[in-house]
């Protein structure tokens, strides 16, 4: 019981507050985008729909050439957000061996409010946090991709398939493995969009409760109301 007292004092109550908010508003917006998508078709659903189109034009096709280069110019995003993130997570390493130092100069930021060495360095990891679980999500999206490049590679040549069903059953499942790299991808980029918020957490806790606020408003208009999505929902046909 001490020690749990002990932890609550570290923190002033607004910061465990817009600290709760951050998490809760993180992992409840990725619950409601995966179930409004039922509903109400999202950027991710509508380009699965079209990745499973792909998949079911690529067995039609003898030379599946351009499907590899596809496959490779997809895992390239990824990729880079990978080595990216290794680099950031090096850099926040770096900032908690100079903790003094990087804590005087966030109090020079305006508005900053001022906190312990203990406080800072707890914000630090809280970014760290951020960055790696980003780091496993982009890192499984690249091996996804690469599962997809295998089924793809493992198709049967067109003349092979004898019965429309099988055709269809393969599409579905390659654009499903497809997919799933990208909604990896997806939860990745989302972190990214989260450590903004994170980042605001330096100033005060009020500015991590905005900018919380402020994340998941972009996130959700981008995903169920930006332009591309219109453009993609336009075309209604199946695969």
């Amino acid at each position: 019981m001490d020690t749990l007292a002990s932890l609550w004092r570290v923190l002033p109550w607004p910061d465990w507050v817009a600290l709760a908010l951050f998490f809760v508003a993180w992992v409840g917006y990725a619950r409601f985008a995966h179930r409004r998508a039922t509903t109400k078709p999202s950027l991710l659903a509508l380009t699965n729909r079209e990745r499973t189109r792909w998949m079911l034009q690529a067995t039609w096709r003898d030379t599946r050439v351009i499907d590899g280069s596809v496959v490779q110019t997809l895992s390239a995003s990824p990729s880079f957000f990978a080595s990216t993130t290794i680099l950031i997570i090096g850099g926040l390493l770096a900032v908690l061996s100079t903790t003094d130092k990087a804590s005087d100069l966030v109090r020079e930021i305006p508005f900053a409010a001022r906190t312990s060495m203990l406080v800072f360095d707890l914000k630090v990891v809280l970014l760290m946090a951020i960055f790696v679980y980003a780091f496993f999500r982009f890192t499984w999206s690249l091996r996804q991709y690469g599962f997809g490049a295998l089924l793809l590679g493992a198709a049967p040549l067109p003349e092979r398939y004898t019965d429309e069903a099988l055709r269809t059953a393969f599409a579905s499942r390659a654009g499903r493995v497809m997919g799933l790299a990208a909604e990896a991808f997806n939860d990745g980029l989302r972190a990214y969009y989260m450590s903004f918020a994170a980042v605001a957490w330096f100033s005060s806790p009020w500015a991590l409760m905005a900018g919380t606020a402020g994340v998941i408003f972009v996130l959700y208009r981008r995903e169920f109301h930006s332009d591309v999505l219109a453009v993609l929902a336009a075309d209604g046909t199946g695969p």
